[in-house]
């Protein structure tokens, strides 16, 4: 479908502003101020993260690698940051060391599930052969490494890593979206799930179903271990800024247990919203989160069989205004919101949204909310479905994205909630909403 087909699928989807309006009965619209989370940070400097990235591969032991032997290193597809320049320090380090490093795509089903479409994604992220300095293989093969003890499931990896002489995943360690467990985001999941490309990660989130994501990731994490060339991994914590605050070489006896201690780290240093009821989201999308908006940070996870939701926090409504840029139209999760922008829907891929929800088992998770033509209608619709409305008491929150969180438009009660609080500071005050046509003027805010 043509640009031009889907703006017109979008207008016909879309229920235009003043049928909003007349079944809402135009109610008054808080005033919005801006607010700030204050966070104390460490991240390393730009120019040390190459040099960082290198003593993480300096920690490994390549004792069994024959020299000049080639070495896979994984990168996913995630929004990691500095990403370009640490590949590029491992990739030195590698060639240093005397063996011969290449980039291979480990991101399960991303990319539309095509070795060039998984390789323009690295490409966008800036994983380039002339930034890092090494060649990149991509393509969807596997080959079948094993077959777990219990239920007989087959373990499948990327054929070009499995032919190397050393394996060694880049990852971003982080809570995950979808479940909850000792090990979330990280390097074992990137060996599970990203490394077993479209097959591998169909067949996880299949058995997952009954088996549980909690348990499959360390049992089959522990048989890849034993039976690929896995030198060890490079670990990310970032902290609440998205900055990089550790790099760490985690060789394979502690993908599991270092890997945990570090998981709390991130938890800590997750960014949250400071206050819930109504937050609208400027955009999703699959670098921001696997579920386009973070379930962490929502407390919802509404596709995710037999996973709990996070009891925090409780919001009552979420309106979503777009999808980004580096998305390529993947709305996986788009169905966590009560109302979307008919934006959304104009930027949407069908078949690349429902690729991604029928690997990981969770259709609904492209279920389409209402669309909306305006900003306005979306700010309507979700406040007159929320009981009693005060503008002098509501609660609403603009944020850019459930990534960037430090500053964030806030209606007049939170405003006056964040004087109170050590950790938010008020940036300015507030003001009365302004629309062009129904959208909203005011930028998003990316800080």
């Amino acid at each position: 479908m043509n640009a031009s087909d889907q703006q017109i699928a979008a207008d016909a989807l879309s229920v235009p502003e003043e049928t909003i309006i007349n079944a809402c009965g135009d109610p008054p619209l808080p005033e919005l101020g801006v607010i700030e989370q204050n966070w104390e940070t460490d991240p390393i400097a730009p120019d040390a993260v190459a040099t960082h990235a290198a003593r993480a591969v300096e920690s490994l032991s390549f004792a069994d690698v024959p020299a000049g032997g080639e070495v896979a290193l994984g990168v996913g597809s995630r929004g990691i940051a500095n990403l370009p320049t640490i590949v590029a320090g491992v990739v030195e380090a590698v060639s240093d060391a005397g063996y011969e490093p290449f980039v291979f795509p480990a991101m399960g089903s991303h990319g539309g599930a095509t070795g060039e479409g998984q390789r323009t994604m690295l490409n966008e992220l800036g994983v380039t052969e002339p930034a890092i300095g090494c060649e990149i293989r991509s393509t969807m093969d596997v080959v079948e490494v094993g077959r777990t003890p219990d239920r007989d499931v087959p373990v499948v990896a990327d054929d070009t890593a499995v032919a190397a002489d050393a394996i060694i995943p880049i990852n971003r360690v982080k809570p995950h979206t979808d479940f909850d467990g000792p090990v979330e985001s990280g390097l074992s999941k990137m060996l599970v799930i990203g490394m077993g490309k479209q097959r591998g990660a169909q067949i996880a989130h299949k058995w997952a179903v009954d088996w549980s994501f909690r348990r499959m990731i360390p049992e089959i994490t522990g048989q890849l271990l034993d039976e690929l060339p896995i030198v060890g991994g490079v670990a990310i914590v970032e902290d609440q800024h998205d900055e990089t605050t550790l790099i760490e070489g985690v060789p394979p006896s502690g993908f599991l247990d270092r890997e945990e201690e570090l998981l709390e780290t991130a938890y800590e240093l997750m960014p949250k919203l400071p206050f819930d009821d109504l937050v609208i989201f400027d955009r999703q999308g699959k670098e921001i989160s696997g579920q386009g908006l973070d379930t962490n940070v929502i407390g919802r996870r509404p596709f995710s069989i037999n996973e709990l939701a996070p009891e925090t926090p409780a919001i009552k409504r979420i309106f979503t205004r777009g999808l980004t840029e580096k998305t390529h139209g993947n709305a996986m999760g788009v169905g966590s919101a009560d109302v979307v922008h008919k934006d959304v829907v104009a930027e949407l891929d069908a078949q690349t949204s429902l690729i991604n929800a029928l690997t990981a088992s969770t259709i609904r998770g492209v279920k389409l909310p209402p669309v909306v033509e305006t900003d306005r209608a979306g700010i309507v619709a979700a406040l007159s479905t929320i009981g009693v409305v005060d503008t002098d008491t509501v609660r609403m929150l603009r944020a850019a994205d459930t990534m960037h969180l430090h500053q964030l438009y806030a209606s007049p009660a939170l405003v006056e909630a964040a004087r109170e609080r050590d950790d938010l500071r008020v940036v300015e005050e507030p003001s009365p909403i302004e629309f062009d046509n129904g959208q909203l003027v005011a930028p998003t805010l990316r800080e």
